[in-house]
């Protein structure tokens, strides 16, 4: 079984038990879509548009707010590390900006757990090591690939 740690560092937006099972949903979904196979460990933080402006300057070099920033643990080809404790292998850590997510919805005309859901598998996907800013090919396979996984679970635009 997938162990999922949440933390809410931002106070604007409500996250409630709905939203914490969908994102659980969608990293379920994206290792069953992957073939991964391996319970896994994967953290996911709640921050305001500040908080990851400051993650992006420090770990991207991008002195901006976005919506959804990818920590994996391991680099792609490494193996991965299992953590004794609940022999499960930790991906890595997912933060998202809420206030970001929120904006993006209303921008996009759809639910906030629409842009939650596609914030979550668009990361999940960074974790396996999926990028879409290599080549217009990988983004063509990790575009292509949410999408489907998003039409599984019902979730459309």
């Amino acid at each position: 079984m997938n162990e999922i740690f949440f933390e809410n560092r931002q106070e604007k937006i409500n996250i409630d038990e709905n939203i914490i099972s969908l994102i659980k949903k969608c990293c379920d979904e994206v290792l069953i879509y992957e073939d991964f196979g391996e319970d896994c460990e994967i953290s996911v933080t709640f921050c305001d548009n500040e908080e990851i402006k400051e993650l992006n300057a420090e770990f991207r070099n991008i002195d901006r707010a976005t919506d959804v920033l990818s920590f994996p643990i391991n680099e792609e080809g490494e193996e991965f590390e299992i953590n004794p404790e609940n022999n499960c292998v930790i991906l890595g850590d997912i933060v998202i900006s809420v206030e970001r997510a929120l904006e993006q919805a209303e921008g996009y005309n759809h639910s906030f757990e629409r842009e939650m859901a596609f914030l979550t598998v668009h990361s999940m996907l960074h974790l396996l090591f999926y990028d879409h800013e290599k080549s217009s090919e990988d983004e063509e396979i990790m575009f292509s690939k949410q999408n489907e996984i998003l039409e599984k679970m019902g979730i459309t635009r």
